[in-house]
């Protein structure tokens, strides 16, 4: 039986560097008073069906590994979302709106849920990239809260 290894296995770089590691999760969070609008951003209306909001930013060099989203407090029934990225710069070679959570995440229950879309590797960002959620089914109509945590590893290589 043959026995093969990878390339550079022995001197590939795992941690950045730094020798107690450079995993982390960024928190980012999305709440609606009780008229549905987001309590937290440059909207004057309700959170309608197909809003794109810009949550929070991931840096350049990040590499994403996963992510959980947190409904601590239920959103209008009806209403999904999907999560995923778009360049803070406009250069879409990376994007992808439901990159980690399809548009099948219910915001209308409380729950603790893992990223669902499981068909795409890990990536590390070429550049800044905004966390995106695209609403969809319902238009929100009541107060709700979602935090949403990106792992991954800050390589500091864009």
């Amino acid at each position: 039986m043959a026995t093969a290894t990878k390339k550079k296995v022995l001197t590939q770089q795992q941690f950045g560097g730094v020798p107690y590691g450079n995993l982390t999760s960024l928190q980012f969070n999305f709440a609606t008073n009780a008229s549905g609008i987001w309590t937290d951003s440059d909207l004057t209306t309700a959170v309608v069906s197909g809003t794109v909001c810009r949550i929070g930013i991931l840096p350049a060099g990040f590499k994403i590994t996963g992510a959980l989203a947190v409904i601590s407090d239920l959103f209008t029934a009806d209403v999904t979302c999907s999560i995923g990225i778009l360049a803070v710069d406009g250069v879409t070679t990376q994007d992808d709106a439901d990159y980690l959570f399809l548009n099948t995440l219910a915001l209308s229950a409380t729950s603790r849920t893992f990223a669902t879309n499981t068909a795409v590797a890990p990536i590390t960002l070429a550049r800044d990239h905004y966390i995106i959620i695209t609403t969809g089914g319902a238009d929100i109509a009541a107060a709700g809260v979602m935090d949403v945590l990106v792992e991954g590893v800050l390589t500091g290589n864009p």
